[in-house]
Parts: C-alpha cells; sequence; structure tokens
C-alpha cells in the first residue's frame, strides 16, 4: 500500500473554464502535493500540515464503480470530496462549513448540516462537462436554512424530496420550517417533551424506502447530558414506525443504514461494523475498526467507514480501548472501505495531522471526480449560472 496517488486541494481558488470532456484530448497538468498548510490560515501561523494517504489503487476502484465520495470533519470545519483524475489519481478537495456534520446526496445534489444551518448544494455540470478538465461535478451552495444552534446531526432525504434531520439537542427527528427553527415531526416514548438538553444524544439515521426508519441513541435517558454516563452499554436503535427498541446494550452507536434487508450500524464503542438480529435485538459484530467508527455508506457489496480518533478526555475507559490494545493497534482518521463477503479492508484513506475527526460521509453515484464552492470562498461572487426560459441550463462558464 502507498499513497503515491493522491492529489489534494485546500480551500483556493479554482480558477478555470467548464469544458466539454468529450472534446478534449489534453490532458490536464497533474499536481504532485499531498500535503495542504492548513486552508484560510495566516501565513505567518504555519501550522501542522494535514498529511493524506491511501491504499494503492483506490482511484482505480473508485473509477471502475464509477463513484466518488464526500465526508465531513466538525472539528476542522471542513468538507471533503474525493474523487479519480482523468490521469489515475486520487483528488481530495477539501472546502470550509462551520461545524461541518450530517451529510446526504449523489450526483445532482448535496445537503450538508453545519453549525446552524442545512446547506444544499447543487451540481451545475451537466453529463459531459467539466471543469479545469479535471471535475466532472461541482457543487455550489445555493440554499442555507437558519436552523439555529441544534446541534445536526445526520440528515435524510425523505421521498417526497423534504429534509429530515436528527435533532440531538432537542431529542428528536425534525423537518426545516418556512417560519420557525424546525418542525418536530418525531421523537421517542422514552423523552417527555421537547425541550433543549440533549438528554439520550439521538445521532443517527436511517431512511428506508424513502421515510425515516430506524435511529441511534447512546441511551434511553430523560434527563439534561445524561447519556455521558450510559456509554459503556446503553445504546439502543429505535424503530421510528413503531417506537419499539430493537436493539439494545451498545456502545454509543452511529450511523444505522438499511441495505438489502439488514440493518448496518456502527458500535462506535467498541470499534466494529456489525447487523442487528432484529429476533434477539443484539448486535451482531462484522468487522472491527481502528478507531472510533462513526459515518456509514453502504455500496453494494462495500461499506465504506469513517474513522475518528476517540477523544479520550470524554471518552476514555471504553471496549474500544482494549480492543485495540488486544490487536496491538493505534486508532487513526480516516475511511476503511470494508468487503462485507469476506470482512477484509480492501481500500483506505489516512489523515494524519491536526484533522482527527470525521463525522459523516455519502457515497455519490455516477460522479467521477467532483468538487465544491466554500462557504466564503470568492468563487460564490462570480460563480453565476442561469436557465432559459425552456429550463436549459445555460451560463455555466467559468470558476474563479
Amino acid at each position: 500500500m502507498s499513497d503515491t496517488d493522491v492529489t489534494a486541494e485546500a480551500e483556493k481558488p479554482a480558477a478555470g473554464r467548464v469544458e466539454n470532456t468529450a472534446q478534449q484530448g489534453q490532458q490536464p497538468e497533474q499536481p504532485t502535493e499531498i500535503t495542504d498548510p492548513g486552508a484560510g490560515a495566516p501565513p505567518q501561523a504555519q501550522p501542522e500540515p494535514v498529511r493524506k494517504s491511501c491504499s494503492t489503487g483506490l482511484a482505480q476502484w473508485m473509477h471502475q464503480r464509477q463513484l466518488s465520495i464526500a465526508f465531513t470533519s466538525y472539528q476542522s470545519g471542513r468538507v471533503y470530496m474525493v474523487g479519480a483524475e482523468p490521469g489515475g489519481k486520487l483528488s481530495f478537495h477539501e472546502r470550509i462549513f462551520q461545524r461541518a456534520m450530517g451529510i446526504v446526496g449523489n450526483r445532482n445534489r448535496i445537503y450538508m448540516g453545519g453549525l446552524y444551518q442545512i446547506w444544499r448544494f447543487e451540481n451545475v455540470l451537466q453529463p459531459g462537462q467539466a471543469t479545469n478538465q479535471v471535475f466532472d461535478a461541482c457543487y455550489v451552495p445555493r440554499n442555507a436554512q437558519f436552523i439555529g444552534e441544534v446541534d445536526i446531526h445526520e440528515l435524510g432525504i425523505q421521498k417526497n424530496g423534504k429534509i429530515v434531520f436528527v435533532n440531538s439537542k432537542y431529542n428528536c427527528l425534525a423537518e426545516p420550517s418556512l417560519t420557525h427553527s424546525f418542525r418536530a415531526i418525531w421523537k421517542p416514548d422514552f423523552i417527555s417533551k421537547i425541550v433543549p438538553e440533549d438528554r439520550c444524544h439521538l445521532n443517527g439515521l436511517a431512511m428506508v424506502d424513502g421515510k425515516p426508519r430506524y435511529v441511534s441513541a447512546v441511551c434511553k435517558s430523560d434527563t439534561i447530558d445524561g447519556w455521558r454516563e450510559r456509554r459503556d452499554n446503553g445504546g439502543v436503535i429505535i424503530d421510528v414506525e413503531t417506537s419499539e427498541i430493537v436493539c439494545e446494550g451498545l456502545s454509543l452507536p452511529h450511523s444505522p443504514r438499511w441495505a438489502d434487508g439488514r440493518l448496518w450500524v456502527l458500535n462506535s464503542g467498541t470499534g466494529y461494523l456489525g447487523h442487528v438480529d432484529f429476533e434477539t435485538k443484539c448486535f451482531v459484530p462484522h468487522t472491527f475498526c481502528p478507531g472510533f467508527a462513526r459515518g456509514l455508506a453502504i455500496h453494494g457489496n462495500y461499506a465504506i467507514v469513517g474513522l475518528s480518533k476517540p477523544r479520550y478526555e470524554r471518552f476514555e475507559g471504553l471496549e474500544l480501548d482494549q480492543n485495540l490494545a488486544d490487536k496491538d493497534s493505534e486508532a487513526w482518521c480516516g475511511v476503511q472501505f470494508i468487503n462485507l463477503t469476506n470482512g477484509n479492508v480492501e481500500h483506505w484513506i489516512r489523515i494524519d495531522g491536526p484533522v482527527s475527526e470525521l463525522f459523516d460521509l455519502t457515497v455519490l453515484p455516477g460522479t467521477r471526480c467532483p468538487m465544491s464552492i466554500g462557504q466564503q470562498s470568492k468563487e460564490n461572487l462570480s460563480m453565476v449560472t442561469y436557465e432559459d426560459a425552456t429550463g436549459t441550463a445555460t451560463g455555466v462558464d467559468a470558476i474563479g
């Protein structure tokens, strides 16, 4: 394994025109730098560089499957987009967003939770177009719904197109409201009222057939901050339709995902990816991940898992510590691509340096090499696109 096929682009103007890749014979110049000095920081600060590495062949693996991924780090305030460049290198594109949290999307649109907004990004490129002869998707922030600081966690896109999000501070599932901060649509039966007290630390959401179906919570506490004393084995998975607890005894569960008739979940306090046995209401371990597992996407027969370094000042003493020690391993930050047939980690991305925590990730099928425009990027001033009276998109001309 090596890190020779990684290129990185931090928060900076992406000068260039949108061009039709089918008509371009010239290959783009390939950057070689794989570290970035911390986007947006003053030059005199000289922050520790963020070092990115990946497994050999990851770019080819993603290119063959015509997919890319996006993941968030609320700790660093970044959203990262990873794809395969035409020249065969891995593209690592990052943009700044305050407290980047839950993220969900596809080739056309991405939603992401922030410090007090839900962001909507639109891909302004049509099939066959590219910017800088490299990026075949350019996600531009077109809307920011102001929610307030409610500790937005994971998001889902409902069948009717509305967004649903995990409102951890108010212990409920919610939708954005046209008038108010949010509209509460569901809460666990053990939560007595909607109040701004993070009681059970509701955090994860699994959508089934365009509806919110399962959620994860650290415990069943109905008192403010009560979840912190239940981190070892108080975790539960709840069926939203019936309010039944379908799995219990978990340690800091995150990121439930429904795929092919099975409910996958990250038992983060132990480091295991596994699934729910609905008959016994128990967690069935599948693969150990060397870190605090948080952020999960199931694509075909692969689980793509985000890893963070645990915050030991708050999360010390978990089973994860012992599991790492038993395997003579250290926790690391990054992404693992796990073959669900045999449990093998076939590919990985590793991040070292000041970024040590990730939160969520999403797969962008049909997108080879994505980029985005940042929250305060200068490109927002000039990134003007429009559609004519027939609804045909045009005006996609330049970025920067």
